[in-house]
């Protein structure tokens, strides 16, 4: 718990740091106390103020149903925050997992295992994703597990290549030499040991799992109407953009905000932690 204080406190006296943790922390406490400070329901439609620009009662306007834009926005981020923020240490958990494993082991199974990995992220991102969702759904159910798998898969890469670092050390050699098994090689040695790197990619792979999860929104595959979503709101408005640019606007605003956060939070992380540095002398 000390060292987690110190880290943050370190990250915080760094420009991108102070930046990142106020922006995601903003974006958190938001997607808190929302429902209790939006000034309309988010259901709420008025035929004779639709498309209007922003205005003293709404102040980023409305939209193309009479809805309020700046309502939808701040609870926009709910559902994303919610999903991905569990989807993210689950696939940091079992990538992180199986990548540290294959560090240790090697063989046959690792080389067969990242042949599937390179096969993998050699497809459109989003496509395997449409896939599964076609197939099974789209509710959050559906969303967690799917978001968790496929964004987990990358982190199988980084954490071999960092537990290939921790293996030909000597004390890995000591414990082998002692009989250990191999899960307890990962548990007592390993783990400790590339922890940090894990916490970075995990960082990064929040942000990417927000974009993923944005653009399923966007193409009809995420939240369903009229629960508000960010992505969601940007494919309902982008058709009435000419007229009343703030609905796209505010949640490309809103979106964009939580992800340079969370980016500039992970660079800060990873220089308070001497990540850049390593992978820097290592070039």
């Amino acid at each position: 718990m000390n060292r987690t204080f110190a880290i943050l406190r370190a990250m915080a006296h760094r420009p991108s740091g102070a930046i990142g943790l106020a922006l995601v922390l903003s974006h958190l406490v938001l997607a808190l106390i929302s429902p209790w400070i939006v000034p309309f329901d988010y259901k709420e439609m008025n035929a004779l103020q639709t498309l209007t620009g922003p205005s003293s009662e709404h102040w980023l306007g409305t939209d193309h149903l009479g809805r309020d834009v700046l309502t939808r926005v701040l609870l926009g981020g709910r559902e994303a925050l919610v999903i991905t923020g569990i989807a993210t240490p689950i696939a940091l958990l079992w990538g992180g997992l199986l990548g540290v494993y294959l560090g240790l082991r090697g063989g046959w199974a690792d080389d067969i295992t990242l042949r599937l990995v390179d096969a993998f992220l050699a497809l459109p991102g989003i496509l395997p994703l449409l896939v599964l969702i076609t197939v099974f759904g789209s509710g959050g159910e559906v969303l967690m597990p799917t978001l968790a798998f496929f964004f987990g898969i990358p982190v199988i890469r980084v954490a071999r290549a960092a537990a290939h670092e921790v293996v030909a050390r000597d004390f890995i050699a000591a414990a082998r030499a002692r009989g250990h098994r191999p899960m307890d090689i990962v548990r007592r040695e390993l783990l400790p040991n590339v922890t940090d790197v894990l916490l970075v990619e995990g960082a990064m792979r929040w942000s990417w799992m927000l974009l993923g999860f944005s653009a399923l929104s966007f193409l009809g595959f995420g939240v369903a109407p009229p629960r508000p979503d960010w992505g969601l709101m940007v494919s309902d408005a982008r058709v009435y953009m000419s007229l009343a640019p703030w609905g796209v606007i505010a949640p490309v605003v809103a979106l964009s905000s939580l992800i340079i956060g969370i980016n500039l939070t992970a660079d800060a992380l990873a220089k308070t932690l001497g990540l850049d540095q390593s992978r820097a002398a290592v070039v």
